[in-house]
């Protein structure tokens, strides 16, 4: 790329004559005050890295209050990316680039930072009162605090307010573009497209022209700033990823989550209905699912989260494929609506993305303290499936797995996100739809006995699912709800060894839901050790065990998709090895449940920081835990 004669950066043009270095991977962090827009120019840099072809993995962080008080450290966002030319994992543990729109944001995130990385920071911004804000007593850009870091000193506020001189905006209207400033100029460094972002500010304020060729101007002199700059003197690039073949997008996990929903109902030939009430961080999925009314997606935002999920089983009484989502807050009070749903053997998709808790708690921040909520949290016996997606854009299969187990087994699915997958992204080959399961919902059409009744708890031999009759069907007139119910006719029961039965036969239905069988990464099939996570762990425990592979340990990994049933191989696999350690963002749910139910010493290492696991961090204690298997805690 290079600067046109009007000062317009060229996609392919030849560069100037700066030095260009080759790296193979970059993890830069945008931070700012909330309403300096990080998040959206961390996503613009993310989709034209997309764009580029590297593959990538971002991590979104954000206060939860909807503006915090400006310039102070509870109100700093930032947007985390790692971009490489190779296979990554994670949004990076420590940023090699930080961009630092004011005091609070250098302050709040100068700890993360390696020696030698670079800091590029808003002087207009380090004021006597916005340091004294956030508790510098002398200026650290002149006090020599900072010596450790490549200190970039750019007046970004000026510099913007400069390139829209005669743009006719207000000053405080041109102030709020100095974060495309900033975009301009880390795309110059990082050699990324440029055209994609233009086209995406035109369209975004398409209302609003002279605000979208505003953000423009300042993106381009962001650019031609790095270009012109002596304080810049090398570029980088990081050449594309070498990704099996197909076409990609860049997709978050609650918009891979809401694409799945969509194909679930195509596969199945049912109208997806959603019922829900709005909640950080699930909301986005209804907001993305209210787009596609053309694919018979009909969504309803109920008053509460009781009658979110209401609407969602009457829904699925009625012949749909019923969802809701919510987060931990809401699971809590959805749970007697979930026990009717067992109870009235009816699918319905529970999607759970989970945040910091307990109560409101972290509502911006992940978490995986769900599970044993999902798994128990509802009076009686109630069984109910539970799926978990791996990455954001693993969401999408788990979307369709949930839907193909609810519609089968005829029961409520949980599928259990978190706030880190669903506000993070990767690359995300796009599927063509005849590789995408048929899920047959095969309504009930006429009476199942002999004497030419319908019973609707008859049950499938293999998979002792009740036969789902669409309301108004002739001939299939039937009584459910959340009485016990007699096996087969449906009646209402009090009968001791009724309930035993059917309590028993429920149990057994979700028990014997086939799932595939758990696979362990295990090369030399020499390890010790073995790693087991589920859910968002699976990136951060994958980076630490190709760290000690890399320094020749041998070490076993396997991750769980699948959380009830489990995998029928899993108590083998657990068994083969010496020991087991479990990570989880939480006080060791899953390791209780391991330990509960195939007496195996699986060992808890947690975390519930509001923040993913670093592959560093996870690194040093599996060489621990191999340590002192060989006699060493070295």
């Amino acid at each position: 790329m290079s600067g046109s004669p009007g000062g317009r950066p060229v996609p392919g043009a030849p560069r100037r004559a700066k030095p260009i270095r080759r790296l193979d991977r970059v993890i830069i962090r945008f931070a700012g005050d909330s309403g300096d827009g990080m998040q959206l120019t961390g996503d613009r840099f993310t989709s034209e890295t997309a764009s580029f072809g590297n593959d990538l993995s971002t991590l979104p962080n954000f206060p939860a209050e909807i503006r915090a008080p400006q310039g102070t450290l509870p109100g700093v966002s930032s947007f985390q990316l790692h971009f490489a030319d190779h296979d990554i994992l994670t949004p990076g543990d420590a940023p090699n680039v930080l961009v630092a729109m004011n005091p609070a944001a250098l302050k709040a995130n100068l700890a993360d930072l390696p020696r030698g990385a670079e800091i590029i920071v808003n002087t207009d911004e380090f004021t006597k009162r916005a340091l004294a804000k956030v508790g510098y007593a002398a200026d650290p850009l002149e006090d020599g605090s900072l010596s450790a870091f490549h200190l970039h000193k750019v007046p970004l506020t000026t510099m913007t307010l400069e390139a829209l001189k005669d743009s006719g905006l207000l000053r405080k209207d041109a102030e709020r573009a100095k974060n495309m400033f900033a975009l301009g100029l880390l795309s110059w460094m990082y050699h990324r497209p440029t055209q994609g972002t233009e086209s995406f500010l035109r369209t975004k304020f398409a209302k609003k022209p002279a605000i979208a060729e505003a953000n423009i101007l300042a993106f381009r002199a962001g650019w031609n700033f790095g270009e012109t700059t002596e304080d810049f003197a090398v570029s980088y690039e990081v050449p594309p990823a070498k990704l099996p073949a197909g076409r990609y997008r860049n997709i978050s996990g609650n918009l891979a989550l809401s694409y799945g929903l969509v194909a679930a109902g195509q596969r199945s030939g049912l109208p997806l209905f959603l019922g829900s009430y709005p909640i950080t961080p699930a909301s986005d999925i209804l907001h993305e699912l209210s787009k596609h009314k053309n694919f018979g997606v009909r969504t309803f935002q109920a008053e509460d989260e009781i009658a979110g999920i209401g609407a969602a089983l009457g829904a699925a009484f009625g012949g749909a494929l019923g969802v809701t989502t919510t987060s931990g807050p809401g699971v809590a009070l959805k749970s007697e609506t979930i026990g009717l749903a067992v109870s009235l053997e009816l699918p319905l998709l529970v999607i759970d993305i989970q945040r910091g808790g307990p109560s409101t708690g972290l509502p911006t921040k992940t978490e995986q303290a769900d599970l044993l909520q999902a798994m128990f949290g509802r009076n009686g016996e109630a069984p109910v499936p539970v799926v978990a997606p791996a990455t954001p854009a693993e969401c999408f299969t788990a979307a369709l797995e949930a839907a193909r187990i609810a519609v089968t087994y005829r029961t409520p699915v949980f599928l259990l996100s978190d706030g880190y997958l669903a506000n993070g992204s990767e690359p995300w080959r796009i599927p063509e739809v005849d590789e995408l399961p048929v899920i047959e919902p095969g309504f009930a059409t006429g009476p199942n006995t002999e004497e030419g009744e319908f019973w609707p708890y008859k049950r499938d031999p293999h998979t002792l699912a009740r036969p789902w009759a669409v309301p108004g069907t002739p001939g299939l007139e039937h009584r459910i709800g959340g009485i016990e119910k007699q096996d087969g006719t449906g009646n209402i029961s009090y009968d001791p060894a009724n309930h035993d039965l059917m309590v028993r036969t429920r149990q057994a239905k979700v028990d014997g839901i086939e799932v595939p069988p758990i696979e362990v990464d295990d090369p030399d099939g020499q390890a010790r050790v073995l790693v087991i996570g589920w859910g968002s762990t699976y990136g951060p425990i994958t980076a630490a065990v190709r760290r000690l592979r890399a320094d020749g340990a041998s070490i076993a990994q396997a991750h769980l998709r699948h959380l009830n049933p489990f995998p029928a191989n899993l108590g083998q696999v657990l068994g083969s090895y010496e020991k087991v350690i479990v990570p989880e963002m939480n006080l060791g749910q899953l390791a209780m449940l391991l330990r509960a139910k195939y007496l195996v010493d699986a060992q808890s290492y947690n975390q519930v920081r509001g923040l993913p696991f670093k592959a560093a961090q996870l690194a040093d204690v599996l060489w621990a835990a191999i340590g002192t298997l060989d006699g060493s805690e070295d």
